[in-house]
């Protein structure tokens, strides 16, 4: 089955041409709790630009898997709001970005360990990459390959550190917002980055090697 045809069937048709009113997170949550099938198409819109662009920053590319990730992720959230494992500390965009963070980590890794890792720097078709200045091709070059570099060492460091790393230096999230998304204290969690950070500028010093 073509991976364009396995992208989660989420998304509703709007009647009418109406604005539909957009529920809170609280009142998302539970009507995902209840099973209420009417929710899907709310929870598509709410979250997928955000896994998308969550999926394209860990990965580097939307690639032949960039759906299947995407649908893995959407049965994570899913999981984890029928399971009450989301604590709602935080707000449900931040959870799922959390979500989409580990399923990226989770495949670059797979993707390292079956040394199937390619090189990006044959696929940079995307538009943000065509939107790059082109005063210096082989600058850009060389830049490209310093990022590729740091994406293979990351996903193979420590993973509580890595994780951190992502939540806080890529996705942005402040040191309160993963605190509540991996229930540790936010000390726990800014001794994680710092910890993380030297190990990567470790790492990359020492030419990737573990």
């Amino acid at each position: 089955m073509p991976a364009s045809d396995r992208r989660p069937k989420l998304r509703m048709i709007a009647g009418s041409g109406e604005a539909v009113p957009q529920p809170a997170d609280d009142a998302l949550i539970d009507a995902v709790i209840r099973g209420d099938p009417n929710v899907a198409g709310a929870l598509y819109d709410r979250l997928f630009p955000l896994i998308d662009a969550t999926l394209f920053r860990m990965m580097g590319v939307r690639g032949a898997d960039h759906d299947d990730l995407v649908q893995a992720t959407f049965e994570q959230v899913i999981k984890t709001l029928t399971t009450r494992r989301f604590a709602r500390a935080c707000s449900l965009r931040t959870w799922a970005s959390s979500i989409a963070a580990n399923v990226g980590l989770n495949a670059l890794r797979s993707r390292i360990r079956e040394r199937k890792v390619v090189d990006r720097n044959q696929n940079a078709t995307e538009a943000g990459e065509r939107s790059f200045a082109r005063e210096d091709p082989e600058r850009d070059m060389a830049l490209r390959e310093e990022v590729a570099k740091v994406r293979e060492v990351l996903y193979t460091m420590n993973q509580q550190r890595a994780e951190v790393l992502v939540l806080h230096d890529v996705l942005g999230h402040d040191l309160a917002e993963i605190s509540a998304l991996l229930g540790v204290s936010i000390a726990a969690a800014q001794s994680r980055l710092v910890r993380g950070r030297h190990e990567l500028r470790e790492r990359l010093e020492d030419g990737g090697r573990a």
